[in-house]
């Protein structure tokens, strides 16, 4: 049985793979000598997947993932979630601004009974004041349209039990947003501190496209908050036009006046209209992702791998 299995999605992260080998080496021989390290290569362009194979043939503790293209953050992480074996299972990201060196840190809170541990930051260093403040918005306006409590400043790093694991694989959606997911599986959790540092090589992956992606699939999976606000923009504006109506009756048939103001009406009418499809955008946001659910296509692909059983897709069990 293997007592500790980490996850590590990596996406063009050649520079950074043998200090993070080292370091994740280091970290793990310190909690258990059985243990796995799980590289998941998320179509990467440069020499990561060569590096993941040497790195392979000379430490027994290496495993790994190649998707056949790149396939996302959150789809990577799941496919090396599904694979795991670990009685408990880190999960962090390859770009080393998550320090390994903090794991023997969760696994004793793992000891002590609690199902999830999660890194909870403390600094950001090295990211722009755009990135931390539409963080900072979006995570805080997310936990105010849940339900659930998504813990603030928390990325995925974290510690997860093997039961958790085991309900995750369980939850077969085609949009994943595993922090949201996993703090709507509740369990016991708590959080440990630690400042994030700096990209060691490269450039971030998350473009702004990215980013906005991934909070929209966060706010579609967990809130019907947009659909709301959809609805009420509907009622409100009808209410509006209903006595803009009466107005308009009652100046031509009780004060005898042409109502005027063609610039008027067409601004409101282009207000109007703009409401109107910013409304169908949101219900066409939700029924996108019904129609992803019903195509049953995988979640991912798998080229090349070095685990013991092969995986076609993320939604075979």
């Amino acid at each position: 049985m293997i007592n500790l299995s980490v996850v590590i999605p990596v996406f063009n992260e050649e520079k950074v793979l043998d200090e993070l080998v080292g370091r994740l080496n280091e970290a793990c021989e310190t909690i258990t000598p059985v243990f796995e390290l799980i590289f998941v290569n998320d179509g990467s362009s440069d020499g990561t997947l060569q590096k993941l194979r040497n790195f392979a043939e000379t430490n027994k503790h290496i495993r790994y993932i190649s998707f056949s293209r790149n396939f996302g953050h959150q789809n990577a992480v799941m496919a090396g979630i599904i694979r795991s074996r670990g009685n408990a299972v880190v999960l962090i990201d390859g770009d080393l601004q998550d320090p390994p060196e903090l794991i023997p840190e969760l696994y004793a809170k793992f000891r002590e009974g609690f199902k999830v541990v999660y890194a909870q930051r403390n600094h950001r260093k090295g990211e722009s004041l755009f990135k931390k403040l539409s963080a900072g918005v979006f995570y805080r306006t997310l936990k105010k349209i849940t339900s659930i409590d998504i813990p603030l400043d928390t990325g995925d790093f974290r510690l997860i039990s093997r039961e958790v694991v085991n309900h995750l694989i369980s939850m077969d959606e085609s949009s994943k947003f595993l922090r949201g997911q996993i703090a709507w599986l509740g369990f016991r959790q708590i959080s440990v501190e630690f400042d994030r540092q700096e990209r060691k090589a490269g450039k971030t992956k998350y473009t702004f496209r990215k980013m906005m992606r991934f909070a929209m699939d966060g706010i579609t999976s967990f809130s019907n908050f947009p659909l709301q606000i959809a609805t009420f923009l509907g009622f409100l504006f009808s209410v509006i036009a209903f006595f803009i109506i009466l107005y308009a009756l009652y100046s031509k048939f009780i004060l005898e006046e042409v109502v005027t103001g063609w610039t008027s009406i067409m601004i409101s009418s282009m207000f109007i209209g703009g409401v109107q499809l910013l409304c169908i955008g949101i219900i066409g946001e939700y029924i996108s992702r019904i129609a992803v659910d019903v195509k049953k296509r995988p979640s991912f692909v798998i080229e090349e791998t070095n685990c013991d059983q092969e995986i076609n897709s993320g939604n075979k069990k």
